[in-house]
Formats: C-alpha cells, sequence, structure tokens
C-alpha cells in the first residue's frame, strides 16, 4: 500500500478541523458540502470507511513521521514542539 504524503495528509486534516468549526458555528449547505467531500477523500487517501478512523490514522502518521525526523519540528528546551497532532 501507498502510504501518503504526510504535508497533504496534514493540510486535508487542518480544512478538516476548520470546516467542523464552520459547521458548528453556523451550518450552511456549502460548508456541509466541502466537509463530506474532504472527508471522503480523508478516509480513501487513508484506506478507511470512517473519517474517526482516517483521523486517527492520519494523527499515527504524521506522529510516525515526526520521531522519524526530529529535526524538521525544533524542540523547546523541555523536548516538547508545543505543536499537537490532534484536530
Amino acid at each position: 500500500m501507498l502510504e501518503p504524503d504526510p504535508k497533504v495528509v496534514r493540510e486535508l486534516l487542518t480544512r478538516y478541523a476548520t470546516l467542523r468549526i464552520a459547521q458548528a458555528e453556523r451550518p450552511r449547505p456549502a460548508v456541509t458540502r466541502e466537509l463530506t467531500d474532504v472527508s471522503y477523500t480523508l478516509c480513501v487517501m487513508l484506506a478507511t470507511t470512517s473519517v474517526h478512523e482516517a483521523v486517527a490514522r492520519a494523527d499515527a502518521l504524521l506522529l510516525a513521521k515526526g520521531r522519524a525526523t526530529p529535526e524538521a519540528c525544533p524542540a523547546d528546551a523541555d523536548g516538547k514542539s508545543g505543536l499537537s497532532l490532534a484536530v
């Protein structure tokens, strides 16, 4: 199985979270359509049938990639980057 590009996965997760917030604040048909599209894309990209499972797999993928390349994300003095993978 091909592994998705972490940069694309991160962008999709960000878009998914943004759309979920927008939908919660003010439901609109355009936002609903885009959220459905992004959810579908996440599911296809991560080979799942559930958006919740896709988000979990995306987080795991990004976490694993973050561990593989620690220099990609500078750490604070305590060794943490301060960036959250959760959406």
